[in-house]
């Protein structure tokens, strides 16, 4: 399938902004299963600096600076982008969870050394004793990663009510779980702190859900959003994508950005200004078949 997506970002402020300098990850970038084609950036006012590197992830980031005054910025990224669905193996061709756990610790091929900097805590994800608690049932001994990760996401889906504009990008995953609720960022924050209690890593991973539902059926919810989800490694069959706000595999219908060990790696549009006083922010996605 190829997908067409516009995001559009919008700020508005009460007073004027003397200068800005932005850091945007919108452009999608190659997977498996993933190939983007293009990718225009229109940013109004015009800026003086537009710049394009790889951070540390592999993610591309343009870098921006706005250095006249204005009272409004948009920023819009239009992608068309190829993607094509990855067969996901069965659950109980993946190793034990408790072997993964061993194998991350110990061994050091590339590829295991480079998963395991996702083992560990970062700023937006945190793994307590109550975490650790609500993941347990999911990891009974020596049962396959990836059938422990489907139902950790099964009961992620079942457990937590999806209710936007109850959390920000500052809820922890502790008031997430004590809450009982939250958004798609929400629910990878805690799938990935659940993940990461038991010695596993998992990663954050920002994009887009196209869903087109059969007749009769409920609308999968992202629809027209960012969206995120998670990412689990398991060796031998590297990394598998699942979404728990949907309850399912990333399969065809996911259009992935970047990834990192959280939301804070892979904010769409972040920077500084100087000046521009009380703001808001308007966000517009269309995701549609091109």
């Amino acid at each position: 399938m190829r997908y067409r997506v516009t995001h559009s970002t919008t700020y508005a402020y009460a007073n004027p902004v003397s200068m800005c300098h932005n850091e945007v990850r919108l452009t999608p970038r190659p997977t498996r299963g993933q190939v983007p084609l293009r990718t225009q950036l229109l940013v109004d006012p015009a800026p003086a600096t537009l710049a394009t590197h790889l951070d540390y992830f592999g993610n591309t980031v343009t870098f921006l600076t706005i250095p006249s005054a204005h009272d409004e910025l948009t920023i819009t990224a239009m992608s068309d982008v190829d993607v094509t669905p990855i067969a996901t193996p069965a659950a109980e061709t993946s190793l034990a969870w408790e072997q993964v756990r061993d194998r991350l610790r110990a061994d050091r091929q590339p590829e295991i050394l480079d998963a395991y900097q996702f083992v560990f805590a970062s700023p937006h994800v945190a793994a307590d004793d109550e975490v650790a608690a609500y993941a347990l049932p999911s990891f009974e001994p020596e049962r396959p990663l990836l059938a422990a990760v489907l139902e950790l996401a099964h009961r992620i889906h079942v457990d937590f009510a999806y209710e936007p504009d109850t959390t920000t990008v500052a809820t922890s995953v502790a008031e997430v779980l004590a809450a009982r609720r939250g958004v798609c960022q929400d629910f990878a924050h805690l799938a990935i702190a659940c993940l990461r209690s038991q010695g596993l890593a998992a990663r954050y991973v920002s994009g887009y859900l196209e869903t087109v539902p059969a007749p009769g059926a409920e609308r999968l919810r992202g629809q027209d959003a960012s969206h995120a989800w998670i990412g689990v490694f398991c060796p031998e069959l590297g990394w598998i994508d699942v979404d728990p706000t949907n309850d399912q595999v990333v399969a065809g219908r996911h259009v992935t950005l970047g990834w990192g060990r959280d939301y804070g790696d892979v904010s769409p549009v972040k920077g500084v200004i100087v000046g521009g006083g009380v703001h808001t922010v308007d966000v517009a996605v269309d995701v549609e078949p091109a």
